[in-house]
């Protein structure tokens, strides 16, 4: 921690509310959160809070930037670990990152894409870049195998004209040459990923219907990636035996 004393002094007491906040978040849920007791566990006057967090919104927002940091954190350290050519191998890193983030961290999970908490609104300056960093680094695969020639697409339906619009506006936004049909199928490969980790975290499955959550999640990747065209993944020359 660097600056003045007052800054660090700062940083630190933003450091323990964010702290306390996301303890809260995870005992009594993103609809309860309260600056009032907050500051009770910080163990000063609620008033004081208020000079560093103006309200429970703000609270919230700090909470969905460390939370979306965390899980982007992940996903980026687990798919550097991967051989760079390797893009089935990346893909699956990807995944298993997001749902063992999820899993470690569900009240996290649950803020960033659960049921919206009433009243409150992201504010998109603070929380488009953080929030959009896996979906950047998904694309991001595709792109790179697409770039290698490594991209194989099976025929789909055709785009409907109504998208071209999107999709060229999407692909100036990230700076990619992916065509509309990829593009349009990491949409649903995004939605897919985070619906079947969703459904893990939120108990949707039942108790006992799959003995083995992991296998069940890794067959979706290995789905998910073929839809993607990332079945022929690239294998490393020293794993050939």
């Amino acid at each position: 921690m660097t600056g003045t004393p007052r800054q660090r002094a700062r940083e630190q007491t933003l450091a323990d509310i964010t702290r306390i906040g996301r303890a809260h978040l995870e005992r009594d849920g993103a609809a309860a959160l309260s600056l009032r007791a907050v500051a009770r566990d910080l163990g000063v006057v609620s008033s004081a809070v208020y000079r560093y967090v103006a309200s429970r919104d703000d609270l919230l927002t700090l909470l969905v930037v460390e939370c979306f940091t965390e899980l982007g954190d992940a996903v980026d350290a687990a798919v550097a670990a991967v051989d760079p050519d390797d893009d089935l191998g990346r893909f699956r890193a990807l995944g298993h990152a997001v749902r063992d983030w999820a899993l470690r961290e569900p009240a996290g999970y649950t803020l960033l894409f659960g049921s919206p908490v009433p009243g409150y609104h992201a504010p998109a300056d603070r929380t488009t870049g953080p929030g959009t960093r896996v979906v950047v680094a998904l694309v991001g695969i595709a792109e790179t195998a697409h770039r290698a020639g490594r991209l194989s697409v099976a025929p789909a339906e055709p785009v409907p004209a109504g998208l071209h619009h999107d999709a060229a506006r999407i692909r100036s936004e990230l700076d990619v040459t992916l065509p509309d049909e990829v593009l349009t199928r990491g949409v649903l490969i995004w939605a897919s990923l985070f619906g079947a980790v969703g459904f893990e975290v939120f108990g949707q499955y039942g108790v006992d219907t799959f003995t083995d959550p992991r296998a069940l999640f890794d067959h979706h990747l290995t789905v998910l990636a073929a839809t993607f065209g990332l079945s022929q993944g690239h294998v490393p020359a020293t794993s050939v035996q």
